[in-house]
């Protein structure tokens, strides 16, 4: 059992065995941090940033947070949606006319937000070095027809979701959507976040673990036939160009340095709570978020049987809602679950801000055990 760092305040000591638990389980490295109020109440890390060098996880140690990242990017849609500059309702090809081909006309950025583009998957054949060139996967998406008809079904968008929501903030503000995000989010709050991370941060980055393979040939043959590469969930996870597995490729320097605000923020579980706790209330002299936009934007729009996951999800207009945030998360909690177990959330109801970050990852669509763990913990202190 590694040494747990940090402090929890009075009343929420039993966050602090959760997060025990959880290595005792199999955890490698990991954070934990919780705002009441705007107050941080838990702040805790522990175990090791990399193995192999047994570089241990400090206070400050970042990480790949993968699909975590789709709530920071609807945080800057929705400031940008507060100005004005953009319109909920209005086609993504008012502002990326290329985008209208192949029957896409009507795609809204409502839409989008929700995940009932039917985008879910990107066509063509494309290398990695081209994907990670922004434009060509941008192009790509523009140019195919849906794998669905528009708004009649919604399905997680894994990746498509950032590559579009992206183009548009591009469009609009004349700047990629981390470089928005970095100067009206992560800079204003002094949050160790990057959606594109920079050279200069890189050496304090942990090192991210993929899924163990799973040992039961019966689970082994239930995943392919569910996720092969003939399948739309496996084209969406694996896509584009079955390009993408989760394992060691997003430990690679150009993974990390290029912009998918869908699935490649690197965070400290600081700096996701700490900006979820900025959506709710002034922290600092900085709101995120106006209170008429955060409720319009957390309203739910879609819920029910998912196309690509075959579970039923929830989201409002670029967040997850309860239960994907976990059993114990209240209605009016929003914010966004990253594959193999991270987690960011806000609570409006109880002034609440959580922020799960950790290098081993785990196969699951159901959330993961550590952070519901964990976010069980929180509400037992909170009712108890």
């Amino acid at each position: 059992m590694p040494e747990i760092h940090g402090h929890c305040a009075a009343g929420f000591e039993s966050v602090r065995e959760a997060f025990a638990k959880n290595f005792a389980d199999g955890e490698v490295g990991a954070a934990c941090c919780v705002h009441r109020g705007g107050e941080v109440v838990v702040d805790l890390w522990g175990g090791l940033a990399d193995r192999e060098s047994g570089r241990p996880w400090q206070r400050d140690t970042p990480v790949l947070v993968f699909s975590s990242t789709k709530g920071l990017t609807a945080i800057v849609v929705h400031r940008l949606l507060e100005r004005g500059e953009l319109e909920l309702d209005a086609p993504v090809a008012r502002h990326w006319p290329e985008f209208a081909a192949r029957g896409k006309g009507g795609i809204t950025l409502r839409d989008v937000l929700c995940h009932r583009a039917g985008l879910a998957a990107v066509d063509g054949e494309l290398s990695l070095d081209e994907v990670l060139a922004w434009h060509p996967v941008c192009a790509a998406l523009a140019a195919q027809a849906p794998n669905w008809e528009p708004g009649s079904a919604h399905g997680y968008h894994a990746r498509s979701y950032g590559w579009i929501l992206g183009e548009v903030v591009r469009r609009v503000t004349g700047e990629s959507l981390g470089r928005v995000f970095a100067e009206e989010v992560a800079r204003p709050l002094g949050l160790d976040c990057w959606i594109g991370l920079p050279e200069a941060e890189a050496a304090r980055v942990a090192t991210v673990y993929g899924p163990p393979e799973p040992s039961d040939p019966e689970a082994i043959a239930r995943r392919d036939r569910f996720m092969g590469p003939d399948t739309l969930l496996g084209r969406v996870l694996s896509g584009p160009s079955n390009l993408f597995s989760y394992g060691d490729m997003w430990n690679r320097p150009e993974l990390r340095a290029a912009e998918m605000p869908s699935s490649n923020g690197i965070a400290t579980a600081r700096a996701l709570s700490r900006c979820y706790a900025a959506t709710l209330a002034e922290l600092d002299g900085v709101r995120l978020l106006a209170p008429e936009t955060l409720a319009a934007a957390t309203e739910c729009q879609v819920d029910g049987p998912d196309k690509v996951l075959h579970v039923p999800t929830r989201f409002a207009l670029g967040f997850a809602l309860p239960p994907m945030l976990g059993e114990t998360c209240p209605e009016g909690s929003f914010g966004h679950p990253g594959s193999g177990g991270s987690l960011g959330f806000a609570d409006s109801a109880h002034e609440l801000a959580f922020g799960y970050a950790m290098n081993q990852m785990r196969t699951g669509i159901n959330g993961d055990p550590r952070s519901a763990r964990l976010v069980d913990a929180v509400y037992a202190c909170l009712n108890g």
